[in-house]
């Protein structure tokens, strides 16, 4: 392996059984099967019950490179991390990993309750190979920066979660690892915390260290990393830049999502809603700034008067950006019974590079007549500009359009 790779992952994959006595009379028979020379796992092939929870991953990490892992619940993500970590062995495929190995999967993982904060440390410590001088050189600065202070010499079993993980990051931090494997945990720590810790790792990047994590914030995804894994069905359906990254991603969000709630017998539903630029092209991906007209076709079975149109727009992994109506601008619209069609204009859109939706819900004269709904539909991309958050550029998802000068 070349000297600067650290992390090498080929064609791994690993399968679990949904039945505990299955799973477990599984697990004899590979047992014997090894002891005899044969393939762990069997050739391949599904027995009946198992499923793949990671299918053939193939990935190398130089030194100081970031690597996210992103994708929807049960996409594989956190399996691939314990097989990265020794925890789970895969059923097929390869992993190399060279030099100490630094992990946070689980909250807790790795403490043992009874025991004091301080304990857990030494232990936790002594287990990656360190000596008991190397570990008192370390300890006051892990201590710092957890900061659970006079905590240290509690039973861990009385810390709260927080206090938990801002330990077992603090631990697997300064330990001063080769490969650093943490996983979504860091969703539980305050924002403060949250803050020192991507300063920590962007700290460990510049010293060499490999890091793989999993988040689900596409925020904090662009902080460390240049590069993501996407995650869907268990296969790695992308591997590239974090910036198309995301926008895989959150298109997966919506995609999963229901659509349409059921129709009832409303007096008036929203039939269809397209997308489209000023040059009435039915487009779903637009750039910053750009103008973005929904013509939204409504049917009903009477004529109505005074109807109004709420509106939401969504991004995948925050969640609703901002909302408004059409009573807002004192725009009100009959509907008749040949259908009517109403044209929404978007001004220069401020949103930058991810995946978006719109949420449509239609009401009569009064709040108390709704009518009908399209969530999550109508999802669009934004493609560009790029993001970047090391102080270059844009980042995050809203654009604030805005000038400089100087003041004398």
């Amino acid at each position: 392996m070349n000297d600067e790779v650290l992390v090498r992952v080929e064609g791994v994959s690993k399968k679990f059984c949904r039945r505990l006595r299955k799973s477990l009379w599984y697990g004899i028979r590979d047992l014997g099967s090894e002891l005899i020379g044969q393939r762990h796992g069997g050739n391949g092939e599904l027995r009946p019950d198992e499923f793949w929870a990671v299918k053939d991953v193939s990935f190398e990490l130089e030194r100081g490179e970031c690597l996210g892992l992103i994708g929807p619940n049960g996409a594989g993500k956190t399996t691939l991390l314990r097989m990265l970590n020794g925890l789970i062995k895969p059923d097929y495929g390869r992993i190399e990993i060279r030099g100490r190995v630094g992990a946070l999967i689980a909250l807790g993982a790795g403490f043992n309750p009874i025991l004091t904060g301080r304990e857990n440390v030494y232990v936790n410590a002594s287990i990656l190979g360190l000596s008991k001088k190397a570990i008192d050189a370390r300890f006051d600065n892990i201590v710092d920066f957890a900061g659970i202070g006079e905590f240290i010499d509690s039973p861990v079993q009385s810390y709260s979660s927080g206090m938990v993980v801002r330990l077992g990051f603090s631990i697997a931090a300064h330990l001063k690892p080769d490969v650093l494997i943490v996983d979504e945990v860091l969703a539980v720590g305050d924002v403060g915390f949250r803050m020192r810790c991507f300063e920590a790792l962007l700290a460990l990047k510049r010293q060499g260290v490999v890091i793989v994590f999993v988040t689900h914030s596409m925020i904090e995804l662009p902080r460390v990393s240049e590069r993501s894994i996407v995650m869907q069905d268990a296969k790695a359906v992308f591997d590239g830049g974090v910036e198309p990254a995301i926008v895989i991603y959150e298109g997966m969000s919506f995609n999963a999502a229901p659509q349409d709630k059921p129709r009832h017998k409303s007096p008036a539903w929203i039939e269809s809603v397209s997308l489209m630029d000023d040059l009435g092209n039915v487009r779903s991906e637009f750039e910053t700034g750009e103008d973005i007209i929904a013509n939204i076709v409504l049917k009903s079975r009477e004529d109505i008067k005074d109807a109004r149109l709420i509106i939401h727009i969504n991004s995948g992994s925050i969640g609703v950006l901002g909302s408004f109506s059409s009573y807002y601008k004192g725009f009100f619209f009959q509907i008749g019974s040949s259908g009517t069609s109403i044209s929404l204009r978007i001004k220069s859109i401020p949103l930058l590079m991810g995946g978006y939706s719109f949420n449509f819900s239609l009401y009569g004269p009064r709040v108390s007549d709704f009518w009908d709904e399209k969530v999550n539909t109508s999802t669009f991309q934004i493609s560009s500009p790029s993001i970047d958050t090391f102080g270059y550029g844009l980042c995050h998802s809203i654009y604030f359009d805005h000038d400089w000068s100087v003041s004398i």
